[in-house]
C-alpha cells in the first residue's frame, strides 16, 4: 500500500517565519483544503509530515503542536477531506536527528507504523529537503510553489538526482496525482487501500 506524504508548512499551511505557535496562528493556503477533498477520492492514505524545531527551541509545547494538528485534521475532515497520519520531527538541526528532513525517519515512521510501502508513494513539498525525503524512499516528488517553494527551485535542481516535478500549488500536485492513479487500473496495478485511523506521532 502506497500513500501520498505532505510536508505540512507552505503546502498546507502558510509558512511563518516565527513559527506556527498556535492555532490562532495557523492559516490554510487558498485551495488546500478542496484539493485535499479531491485528494481523499483515492484509496491511498494522506499523510503529513512536518519538521517541527519550535518545540526543542521552546517556542510551543508538543502538546500544542498536536493541537493544531488535531484542529487541522478536523477541519479538513469537516470539508470533506481527510488526513490519516500525522508525524512530526521536534528536534532542533544541531541536534542531529534520524527524522529531521531530509532525513527519511518521518517516512520511516510512518512506513512502520502505518503499513506505507514508499516506493511508489508521493512526496509533496515546498522545499529540497522534502524532495530529498521523499527521493531517498523511492516516491514521486512535487515542489509546490507556495511557502518557500519558489526560493527552493534553484536548490532543488542543485540536490536532486532523480527528476521531480514543479506544480503551482497543492492542488496542481493532486491533479497530478489523480490522473497517474487513475491509470494505474489501465496498466493492471492493484489499487491500494486506505488505513480508516488517524495517527499522530
Amino acid at each position: 500500500m502506497r500513500a501520498v506524504f505532505l510536508d505540512r508548512d507552505g503546502v498546507i499551511c502558510k509558512n511563518r517565519t516565527d513559527h506556527v505557535k498556535s492555532w490562532d496562528e495557523f492559516q490554510f493556503l487558498p485551495g488546500a483544503i478542496p484539493a485535499l477533498a479531491e485528494l481523499s477520492q483515492l484509496d491511498l492514505p494522506i499523510i503529513v509530515v512536518t519538521n517541527q524545531a519550535a518545540i526543542n527551541r521552546g517556542l510551543v509545547s508538543a502538546r500544542t503542536v498536536e493541537d493544531i494538528h488535531h484542529r487541522m485534521t478536523a477541519a479538513i475532515t469537516a470539508a470533506g477531506g481527510r488526513i490519516d497520519g500525522v508525524f512530526y520531527c521536534p528536534h532542533r538541526p544541531d541536534e542531529d536527528c534520524l527524522c529531521r528532513k531530509p532525513r527519511p525517519g518521518l517516512l520511516l515512521q510512518a512506513a512502520k507504523k502505518m503499513g506505507v510501502q514508499l516506493t511508489g508513494s508521493y512526496m509533496v513539498g515546498d522545499a529540497a529537503t522534502d524532495l530529498l525525503t521523499g527521493s531517498r524512499t523511492g516516491a514521486d516528488t512535487f515542489l509546490v510553489l507556495t511557502g518557500r517553494g519558489l526560493r527552493q527551485v534553484i536548490p532543488a535542481f542543485q540536490l536532486m538526482c532523480r527528476p521531480f516535478k514543479i506544480v503551482r500549488d497543492l492542488s496542481d500536485a493532486v491533479l497530478h496525482i489523480l490522473e497517474t492513479e487513475h491509470a494505474r487500473p489501465q496498466l493492471g496495478l492493484e489499487p491500494s487501500r486506505v488505513i480508516p485511523q488517524v495517527t499522530f506521532s
